[in-house]
């Protein structure tokens, strides 16, 4: 099982908000997920990524990739750096 950190979609319509997850490879974006390491609201600038740190390296150390844009809020967040 192949486990990847990637935003999970949550909102309405035109009001989008994501949940950062650990889930496995094979499922659908918004599916099954194996935990929520934070959120994301792009709408927001100033409070817009929360994560939960000890989590996102716990998963990277167990060998989990996160995606691109999760790579990149990563950094902007200071995690793994």
């Amino acid at each position: 099982m192949a486990v990847v950190i990637r935003l999970t979609r949550r909102g309405a319509k035109k009001k989008p908000f994501y949940r950062i997850v650990a889930a496995d490879s094979r499922m659908p974006r918004d599916g099954r997920f194996l935990e929520i390491l934070g959120t994301y609201d792009p709408l927001n600038d100033e409070e817009g990524c929360k994560v939960d740190a000890e989590k996102a390296m716990a998963w990277i150390k167990k060998g989990a990739k996160p995606s691109k844009t999760v790579g990149t809020l990563f950094k902007k967040a200071g995690v793994g750096a």
